[in-house]
């Protein structure tokens, strides 16, 4: 096994995965800017090291700096975490250079599943559902209209090399096709240093519905079931939950097998090693479109590992090692239901505006199905540098309504004093009659 591990993050994945590295009885490496001075991660590891100022791309984000650590330090293996450089081939290829093992896939299906033009085009070549699009980048607006005469408006327009929301947009004319075009382009440009965009038809409320994956260098391959992801603001998650009630009601129609098949066959045709999700919005009639596939671990990957029992960051580190799983598919079965909460410092009532703040007193949930991943502490001071995620409290319990009983309960004893959060926001949610109906999509909660 590893001996010593870099992990290239911070904040609560930072930690998450140390505590892993720990139980393995690994040496663990953090890597800190000068704003994350006696963070929490850097106090977790055996050792942490300095790696820049606190703008992320002056540290978290440069790889020369991160690479020399690991190597100063005698590092066998970087965790990236999520975010940042974990899906960044360019890394993962100089980590490889650099003879340190990256844990996660190759950079070269990184960086196939990394273009959302790519990465539609191989998902049709394997079978997997896909929302008609375009065949590849549009050249500009009079293509992207002549697509939307064809297939009918709304239409969304997307960045090819975009994520997490950046980049997209809905026209439901021609009027704000032409504006979409321009806007993506631009925003493509500034985010990702490309301008390429691809135009799909617009699946009106849909659900957003994804499928966990595992896959070893010798060929195996595995689903975890699914996780629902529907409740969103900006295009990105708030609360997720597995399994999905939406796919729990539509059981008896297979959409369960026919999903996590799907997502298989994508890993199987990719040659795809360590962790994955692949991703499906569902319309309202339980037909499943392939999105994307990230090649990292998902933020709200702990809602897995409580229906499921295994810790999906050990079984990560062992598929890097080389070790075979040991788990097959049959040794798999949900139990009960868990449900995650992420906890922001930001302001709901001013749609949803970071609050950085220096965190007062601070004291998380605890009790019977309630785990709480965070990255902070009292008296920690939440930057503007940095995505304003405080937490995640997960619940599990035997059925959905009792976690989300005990999600209730921890939030309402979740201390955050001195910082605005969304903790009253999600509390309005789990009392929502259409979120305890399972009736949300990706739009409701920014439509409520």
């Amino acid at each position: 096994m590893f001996d010593r591990i870099l992990v290239a993050n911070r904040g609560e994945i930072a930690a998450r995965v140390i505590r892993t590295c720990k139980k393995m009885g690994i040496h663990t490496i953090a890597v800190y800017s000068e704003a994350d001075e006696g963070a929490p991660h850097t106090q977790l590891a055996d050792e942490a090291h300095l790696i820049g100022p606190a703008h992320v791309a002056e540290s978290y984000l440069n790889i020369q700096k991160i690479i020399e650590v690991a190597e100063e330090t005698g590092a066998d293996a970087i965790h990236p975490g999520y975010g940042l450089l974990s899906e960044n081939a360019e890394f993962v290829e100089e980590v490889e250079n650099a003879d340190i093992v990256f844990i996660g896939p190759r950079s070269e299906v990184m960086q196939l599943m990394g273009d959302k033009v790519d990465a539609r085009e191989f998902a049709q070549a394997a079978n997997v559902p896909v929302v008609p699009g375009s065949d590849g980048p549009v050249a500009g607006e009079d293509e992207a209209v002549a697509f939307a005469e064809e297939f009918g408006y709304p239409v969304l327009v997307k960045a090819a090399a975009g994520g997490g929301g950046i980049g997209m947009k809905v026209a439901t004319n021609e009027k704000k096709l032409r504006k979409a075009v321009k806007a993506c382009q631009r925003r493509g440009k500034s985010a990702f240093g490309d301008d390429t965009v691809y135009i799909e038809r617009y699946i009106e409320n849909p659900r957003h519905i994804e499928v966990q994956v595992l896959a070893d260098n010798d060929g195996n391959s595995l689903h975890f079931f699914e996780r629902e992801c529907s409740v969103q603001r900006r295009h990105q998650k708030v609360i997720e939950e597995a399994p999905s009630p939406f796919v729990e009601k539509h059981e008896g129609e297979g959409l369960r097998q026919r999903m996590t098949t799907a997502a298989l066959a994508l890993v199987e045709r990719a040659d795809y090693t360590n962790a994955g999700t692949v991703e499906f919005i569902v319309d309202k009639d339980a037909n499943f479109y392939f999105i994307e596939m990230n090649t990292r671990l998902q933020v709200e990957h702990c809602v897995t590992e409580e229906i499921t029992g295994v810790d999906l960051v050990e079984q990560q580190i062992r598929i890097a090692y080389g070790e075979s799983l040991e788990i097959t598919q049959d040794d798999l079965s949900i139990d009960g239901h868990a449900i995650e909460c992420r906890i922001y410092a930001e302001n709901p009532d001013k749609r949803f505006m970071p609050a950085p703040g220096k965190i007062g007193d601070y004291s998380e949930p605890a009790g019977q199905g309630i785990r709480v991943d965070s990255g902070v502490t009292a008296n920690f001071d939440v930057t503007p540098y940095y995505d304003p995620m405080v937490a995640k409290v997960i619940a599990h319990g035997k059925d959905r309504t009792q976690a989300i009983k005990r999600m209730r309960e921890a939030l309402e004893n979740y201390v955050i004093k001195e910082l605005t959060t969304n903790i009253d926001m999600h509390l309005d949610v789990l009392r929502d009659e259409d979120f305890l109906s399972g009736g949300v999509h990706t739009g409701w909660l920014e439509s409520r």
